[in-house]
């Protein structure tokens, strides 16, 4: 359990049957999701899955064809985005350009007619929380860096004081680097507020970094919603497995003998259980399961292969390694690198316990 997950409460939002058409194209087909108050929850998926389609129904910017919307138990479908409690985060950040970070902040407090001074006590206290110097107050906010931008956007969502803060791809256009440190801060923020935050992204790490609960969206239905361990660990068919991060996928069957065999080349693999019923599909292992074998060494499924190639990434190193035609992929932390050159024939082998067996 995260910390956050620690405040996580009943749901705040109730997703019915949600369904969006436009024509015949069925963006968003019958979801079905409670999201729990408090909690960060990521919505995750390649461009077209329907993400960006359910999260406009959500604020209220598209309307749903049908299903149901409840927040805390009341259907919303027609209350205009206007009135809920909820606020948006755009990609575009949609700040105001000729005016400064203060007036920004400020600017839905003046739309309800809070005070002049309440409302500048209040966006200073924002700039604070999210680490804007004071001095910033009237500085315009054309010349402020991209992540300072993401702040003020962020401190003027807050000024709302919305229950639901919707985020629609908010750290995309920004470099890696910048992009890491703001992960952190929009999670250190969430725990900060324990306001419910509803992600979306095309970005796997955004998602295990941040969440805790991700759903997975392909061709406009929710295939599956875990933890980002869950979601990881225990993919339910291919596309999870091979949408969430680097993954060694090898067709498989049911041979007369009752195991299971490579549908690419001469092998059996060991896995905890075959599922009742289960003919073929793919035998999923995460790369970093796989290990180089000595010649002395045991392991429940074992491939002789060469090595092919190898890339540097930071503290691990992955290496390809062709096994026929296929080719798997054997990470290792640095200090645990193969000492060997490429094209040497090798072992590689895991354990059946990390194996996954997946449906097409």
């Amino acid at each position: 359990m995260t910390r956050s997950q620690s405040t996580i409460h009943g749901p705040i939002l109730e997703l019915r049957k949600l369904t969006r058409t436009f024509g015949a194209l069925t963006a968003v087909n019958a979801i079905d999701l409670d999201i729990a108050e408090g909690e960060f929850f990521t919505i995750v998926g390649p461009s077209g899955s329907g993400k960006t389609t359910m999260l406009r129904m959500l604020a209220g910017m598209e309307q749903a064809t049908s299903g149901d919307i409840l927040l805390r138990g009341k259907r919303i479908n027609d209350v205009p985005a206007n009135r809920r409690p909820t606020c948006m985060v755009f990609q575009s950040l949609a700040l105001f350009p000729h005016r400064t970070v203060g007036q920004n902040i400020e600017f839905p407090m003046k739309i309800r007619g809070v005070d002049p001074a309440k409302r500048k006590e209040r966006a200073l206290q924002l700039m604070r929380q999210l680490r804007l110097p004071e001095n910033y107050y009237g500085k315009n906010v054309t010349k402020c860096s991209g992540g300072e931008r993401q702040r003020v956007a962020l401190a003027r969502a807050l000024a709302y004081d919305p229950e639901i803060l919707f985020f629609d791809e908010p750290l995309s256009a920004i470099d890696y680097k910048l992009r890491k440190t703001l992960e952190r801060e929009l999670k250190d923020i969430h725990r900060e507020t324990g306001k419910t935050f509803v992600y979306i992204t095309h970005s796997l790490e955004e998602a295990m970094v941040m969440s805790d609960r991700i759903g997975v969206m392909q061709a406009g239905r929710l295939i599956q919603v875990g933890t980002p361990n869950q979601i990881y660990s225990t993919p339910t068919n291919r596309f999870v497995s091979e949408f969430i991060g680097d993954v060694n996928v090898i067709p498989v069957h049911i041979g007369p003998n009752g195991k299971l065999i490579s549908d690419d080349f001469a092998a059996e693999f060991s896995v905890p259980k075959i599922p009742v019923g289960f003919t073929g599909g793919h035998l999923v292992v995460r790369p970093e399961f796989v290990r180089f074998l000595g010649s002395g060494d045991a392991s429940e499924n074992r491939l002789t292969g060469r090595v092919y190639n190898e890339y540097a990434l930071g503290s691990r190193i992955q290496y390809q390694v062709r096994v026929g035609e296929a080719v798997f992929i054997v990470e290792k932390l640095r200090q645990q690198a193969y000492t060997g050159g490429l094209d040497d024939e090798v072992a590689i082998g895991w354990s059946g316990a990390d194996s996954i067996l997946v449906s097409d």
